[in-house]
């Protein structure tokens, strides 16, 4: 059991209900989005990015990597807490640093910072497969309906 201020922080769902919640929820999105991993207020989720996400010049554009993003953090929340399909984004900014490599998957990793009754705060890292090298950086808030 991982303790987080005083608070038992495990997930409430596994890898395979995440997934499952995200297929029966969000049926149109959910092939492009894979949950890799979910840990104590924390989630990896991948794309594979196919010709849909590219911009001009054959590079994942800007709103893939956002909405990876947005999605990344959605879906760690919703194993933290149960599939509370309500949540929604109140706030985002993100930092594009670098171009991904070519036909490589991304991978977000998600550290929520913050898992209040109201509020979540969650801190999104998305690299390459394979690279170390951050491709984006993101922070976003999430309100939970009470």
């Amino acid at each position: 059991m991982a303790i987080f201020m005083g608070f038992e922080m495990d997930p409430k769902l596994s890898v395979a209900e995440v997934q499952a919640f995200l297929s029966r929820e969000f049926p149109q999105m959910a092939d492009d989005y894979r949950v890799e991993a979910v840990g104590p207020m924390t989630a990896q989720i991948r794309l594979s990015p196919d010709t849909k996400h590219l911009r001009p010049g054959g590079t994942i554009s800007g709103p893939t990597m956002f909405s990876l993003a947005d999605c990344a953090v959605y879906l760690c929340v919703i194993a933290m807490v149960g599939p509370e399909a309500l949540a929604v984004t109140t706030n985002a900014s993100i930092d594009f640093m670098r171009k991904p490599e070519a036909n490589t998957d991304l991978l977000a990793d998600v550290t929520l910072l913050k898992l209040g009754r109201g509020l979540v705060v969650g801190d999104v890292r998305i690299r390459s497969d394979g690279s170390d090298q951050l491709v984006a950086r993101a922070t976003l808030t999430y309100s939970r309906p009470r």
